[in-house]
């Protein structure tokens, strides 16, 4: 049984405890089990690990099941089951610190470098706030992105980004999590008072990302195919597979709730045909979009499994096609929303709800179109691209 089908079969269960996710700001203790047991938080961790080192698309896949019946649920399963991913490249140290004793410890995360990290001897004294850490109720630490002074590429020197892991006693966590959309993801702030982080908790984007002869330190002992993806286009991705999951659970509900919906004039809604191109034109777009993720996950597998570096014109491409496919499907959930009831203005209507998800999942930095559009398009132009991380 696959992790996906391993999740439809838990559906139910899924969706029950997603209304008391949405009322509590947060995942229930059920539903965390639930991502546990099914092996969706863990498919990405090293085997060794007693992870399931599973490829890619197959835990894209089971994301994407989880989000269309669970929107807040399916989110914090694609990027928290990303960070098993990342916490592999960390030295085995790193490792040993966060799984020695249990395996199916979890990290929430928060990328953008909104704090203050100084090196110091040893390591990084680290404070400041950090916002939108998904999941972060359940997580045994944190991963937060940061500017650690400079580092050496392409011959000059950088600003040296990269990614470092706080455990949970080196931290806070702001309940400030009230929004209107994903409510029970629980994606509070992160607050750091003067803590020094030891250097092997931190992983450099620069050099392991985008100096192509730099191994990451944790490849040496997980030196499977799994662990030499981009890190960049992979995050891309498990928030892509919620999204277009979300989108999909609003068509699920759309169309059954519009199968019997009758119009004030009498007849079936169903039956316009201009409502039927509405909903054709949903499916095609949403299906398009699924079938870009799965192809990116597949050509970065690929890549991996022959040793190929990815370079930056097809990572950029594999964005914007990404993105844009959501992007797409938003628009298309939004057309379906605007031609529903006057009802969905109510709080309790299902599509209300859902259409709050999406608007707020395509609102992560690293969903909008823009700037991924002009990284791709001026490479093929010639053009000199917007610095994105790619």
């Amino acid at each position: 049984m696959t992790i996906a089908e391993r999740v439809r079969a838990v559906a139910p269960d899924l969706a029950e405890q997603e209304r008391a996710a949405v009322r509590d700001r947060s995942l229930t203790a059920a539903t965390w089990k639930l991502l546990l047991e099914t092996g969706v938080l863990r498919a990405l961790q090293p085997a060794r690990w007693g992870g399931g080192e599973a490829p890619l698309a197959d835990f894209l896949d089971a994301v994407f099941e989880v989000a269309r019946v669970a929107p807040s649920a399916g989110w914090v399963a694609g990027v928290v089951g990303s960070h098993p991913w990342q916490s592999a490249l960390f030295p085995e140290e790193t490792q040993r610190e966060l799984w020695a004793d249990d395996a199916s410890r979890m990290l929430s995360s928060s990328y953008a470098p909104t704090g203050k990290v100084v090196p110091v001897d040893g390591g990084y004294r680290v404070s400041g706030r950090w916002s939108f850490s998904s999941g972060c109720d359940h997580g045994h630490g944190v991963i937060l992105g940061g500017i650690a002074g400079e580092t050496e590429a392409g011959g000059a020197r950088v600003p040296d980004y990269g990614s470092l892991i706080l455990l949970r006693d080196e931290y806070r966590i702001d309940d400030n999590w009230h929004t209107a959309g994903l409510k029970g993801t629980g994606s509070k702030d992160i607050v750091v008072e003067d803590v020094v982080v030891p250097a092997r908790r931190f992983l450099s984007h620069v050099r392991y990302e985008y100096l192509p002869d730099v191994l990451a330190p944790g490849q040496e002992t997980n030196p499977g195919a799994r662990y030499k993806l981009p890190w960049a286009t992979l995050f891309n991705l498990v928030l892509v597979a919620p999204t277009l999951g979300m989108a999909q659970g609003f068509l699920d509900e759309w169309t059954e709730i519009t199968r019997n919906r009758r119009a004030n004039w009498g007849g079936k809604v169903g039956e316009d045909p201009l409502v039927q191109k509405h909903l054709a034109d949903a499916y095609w777009t949403l299906d398009a979009a699924i079938a870009k993720m799965r192809n990116a996950a597949v050509t970065i597998t690929e890549a991996g499994e022959a040793g190929r570096y990815v370079e930056k014109e097809e990572r950029a491409r594999l964005r914007w096609d990404v993105n844009r496919g959501c992007e797409l499907a938003g628009d298309a959930v939004a057309d379906l929303y605007r031609i529903s009831s006057g009802r969905v203005a109510y709080l309790d209507h299902p599509l209300h709800g859902r259409f709050q998800d999406i608007v707020a999942a395509l609102g992560h930095a690293f969903l909008t179109t823009d700037n991924v559009a002009r990284a791709y398009a001026a490479r093929v132009l010639g053009a000199v691209p917007p610095e994105v991380q790619l």
